[in-house]
């Protein structure tokens, strides 16, 4: 399985409709909105798409956005 930052993490939970092409996809619109100066988050965001892109519907299901504290 694909591992994430907290960073990646935090930012899937605040994109993801609930499925994976959705969240690639507000990702995508997100990093349109981006400025020249946003780097860090237009980085975090390629980082998250990349490994979205190398995995499996299946995978991203089992993906917990919201562990037990």
């Amino acid at each position: 399985m694909m591992e994430f930052t907290l960073d990646e993490i935090n930012l899937m939970m605040l994109y993801s409709p609930g499925d994976k092409s959705g969240l690639c996809k507000a990702l995508g619109e997100m990093k349109e909105q981006l400025t020249e100066d946003e780097t860090e988050l237009r980085a975090l965001a390629d980082s998250v798409l990349w490994k979205l892109s190398v995995m499996g519907e299946a995978e991203f299901e089992k993906l917990d956005f919201y562990p037990d504290m």
